[in-house]
């Protein structure tokens, strides 16, 4: 029994599907994604954090602001007073650093001192204890 075929259709073969099905696979993908979410450990840990309870104490009043200037050929000039030397500055540091709020110290360098005076101040109120210090005029050495 010969089956009769349509004409032209006798060499060639049939249409092949390139496609993948791709239901499968999401299926265990999910399936994977959940058994992953249920094995993973639910985070217990916590930080203790010791919160003011209360009425928060007014604010104080602003410290004291110092300015030292260091002028370019190394003189140092105390809220407008020149200094006659570096140890009346250093007498001067030592009266701030011991009074109860210590005061902001305002750091002016001349554009042109050289940075051994600058670092002397620095290292002589770090040395003693003064902790707000603030260089003023940073915006001369950018040109």
């Amino acid at each position: 029994m010969a089956m009769k075929m349509a004409p032209g259709a006798a060499g060639r073969d049939p249409d092949v599907m390139v496609d993948i099905n791709t239901t499968p696979l999401i299926d265990v993908m999910l399936v994977l994604l959940i058994m992953l979410i249920i094995t993973i450990p639910i985070q217990t840990h916590a930080v203790k954090l010791n919160m003011p309870v209360g009425i928060p104490p007014p604010p104080l009043a602003p410290p004291e602001v110092v300015t030292i200037e260091v002028d370019f050929d190394g003189t140092f000039i105390w809220n407008g007073l020149v200094l006659p030397d570096r140890a009346d500055l250093e007498l001067r540091l030592q009266a701030a650093a011991a009074t109860s709020v210590q005061p902001e110290i305002h750091l002016r360098p001349n554009k042109l001192v050289k940075y051994e005076a600058v670092a002397a101040v620095m290292a002589s109120a770090q040395r003693l204890g003064l902790t707000k210090i603030g260089l003023i005029g940073n915006e001369q050495f950018i040109r």
